[in-house]
């Protein structure tokens, strides 16, 4: 792949958008209450009215909208298929190359906290997943993690980065994963807050304590929390045409995962459904990420990468030196032994005290100690 006609981009979201969206919000045609009295059904009507008042009358898109141009912003044509990115180049000279992906129902918003520590040590490349944000949605049926992979090589390459980090969570710990895999040649080491995998059968025998809770924690998951990802695997078309009708319901899809997956009050890991995401993301930030996606049209765009990469996620061996940072109330957690079996190379491991998977956006101190640590033990 070649990366073509690289050049400055503003995000300029119309007026127009946002207008249509306070009238859609005003217009909303609501549901029922729920029968139970706590999330167990998803995001309490209550809660959801409440939030989309505000969403109308007291939110301001233009604040993160700035926020986002107060950095530089790039387009860039690879494979036929403009990519949005940061790209924040460090005043150190002895600044090292690292690519930040982020997942899905992400963003490069989770980054905006981080970008300024971590660019004193590193050059930035952050770029927006294909079908996500201000990137261009594929026409093709292609762009699965592996061809991801290919475009952000080609990326930092055509920046002038023959050797880079690169690091993610969720989608992003895939893609990234990836780059390590495929593009090593390159890609000198990764860092990953998400690690995938899975625990191997022949060491299912003597679980520590720590690894029954992992497990009782994917099992919540996968009882409870995974049907989005089995419709979004198996028909993203459907769905998109109610998210990208109602406000509301791309709210809805979100925030639930914005409660369900952050360190914000859990017992055990996250089985509890307990906790509000308000203590982990401000509604102010819950609502830059779903405004994102609202206009910007891609819940169908976004949720194809679970069509392309899902039943694969978490397959190969990686053998690039590797950091795994643990944070308490990520999806799945696996124990290094675990880990070791796929990630062949690591030469950091650590589990912080606080927060979830959306570790950079949660806790963007603690996420940039992890990735300077982790990187700190690695060499271009």
């Amino acid at each position: 792949m070649n990366v073509e006609d690289l050049r400055p981009f503003t995000v300029e979201v119309s007026q127009a958008a946002l207008d249509d969206l306070k009238a859609r919000l005003a217009n909303t045609r609501w549901p029922e209450k729920e029968t139970v009295d706590d999330w167990d059904q998803g995001l309490p009507l209550a809660y959801a009215q409440d939030l989309a008042t505000y969403w109308r009358g007291g939110y301001d898109w233009r604040r993160i909208e700035a926020r986002l141009n107060a950095w530089p912003n790039y387009l860039a044509t690879i494979d036929d298929l403009d990519i949005h990115f940061l790209h924040i180049r460090s005043a150190s000279p002895a600044a090292r190359p690292l690519v930040l992906t982020h997942g899905w129902p992400g963003s490069i918003l989770e980054f905006l906290d981080v970008i300024e520590p971590l660019s004193r040590d590193y050059h930035l490349v952050i770029p927006s997943l294909p079908g996500y944000g201000f990137s261009g949605k594929p026409a093709e049926a292609k762009w699965s993690v592996e061809h991801i992979a290919a475009a952000w090589d080609a990326l930092m390459r055509g920046l002038g980065y023959d050797r880079y980090f690169a690091q993610g969570g969720d989608w992003g710990s895939a893609v990234t994963c990836a780059l390590g895999m495929h593009h090593a040649d390159h890609c000198a080491g990764i860092h990953v807050n998400m690690v995938v995998g899975a625990p191997p059968s022949d060491l299912m025998t003597d679980l520590s304590e720590a690894e029954k809770l992992y497990l009782a924690r994917f099992g919540w998951y996968q009882a409870k929390d995974s049907g989005y990802s089995t419709q979004q695997a198996t028909r993203p078309q459907t769905l998109g045409y109610a998210l990208t009708d109602s406000p509301v319901g791309q709210m809805a899809w979100i925030v639930e995962k914005c409660h369900g997956w952050t360190d914000c009050g859990h017992a055990l890991g996250g089985q509890s459904i307990g906790g509000h995401p308000e203590k982990a993301l401000s509604r102010d930030a819950m609502l830059d990420t779903v405004s994102l996606y609202w206009l910007t049209a891609s819940a169908a765009s976004s949720a194809r990468l679970y069509w392309h990469s899902f039943r694969a996620f978490g397959a190969g061996e990686i053998h690039v030196p590797t950091g795994c940072s643990l944070f308490p109330n990520e999806i799945m957690r696996l124990s290094r032994r675990w880990a070791e079996r796929r990630y062949t190379n690591i030469v950091y491991w650590n589990e912080p005290c606080r927060g979830g998977h959306f570790a950079a956006w949660e806790q963007p101190d603690l996420f940039v100690d992890e990735v300077r640590a982790a990187l700190a033990c690695m060499r271009l």
